[in-house]
């Protein structure tokens, strides 16, 4: 089990509301070692949290390569973008204003990325989740 191998860590994801102990499980036995990412931007890319640009000689050609990546880490963060809005209603404030800027879906992606980078610097730092810095409040 990860909380046997990296109990912190385990700990860790399960200060962010809604992140119970399935979805902790899931996040760290995808992720197996943070320190394995560079960088902050490979781990979401790594997460499909991210778009692919196909990209040739400055040109934009199509978003091309929306398989590369974790799909099971994906899914984790997506559900864990759901989750955290229950009961939360600083966050579903946050949402709204997303939603009104750029629609539901891309609003719920939009939280599931800024999910990602925050267990990244949780789990990079070994610090606990701060909801009102996660929000800009």
């Amino acid at each position: 089990m990860a909380n046997n191998h990296d109990p912190v860590s385990y700990a860790l994801l399960q200060t962010i509301h809604g992140v119970g102990k399935i979805l902790a499980l899931i996040i760290l036995y995808e992720i197996e070692n943070i320190r394995r990412f560079a960088s902050v931007q490979d781990f979401v890319s790594y997460s499909r949290l991210v778009k692919c640009a196909k990209e040739s000689n400055g040109k934009k050609c199509g978003s091309g390569g929306s398989k590369i990546g974790n799909a099971h880490l994906k899914w984790a963060f997506s559900e864990a973008a759901v989750f955290f809005l229950n009961g939360n209603e600083p966050a579903k404030k946050y949402l709204d204003r997303l939603t009104k800027k750029h629609g539901k879906s891309k609003a719920l992606s939009i939280l599931a990325h800024k999910l990602g980078r925050a267990v990244y610097f949780m789990l990079k730092n070994k610090e606990a989740f701060d909801q009102n810095k996660f929000l800009n409040l």
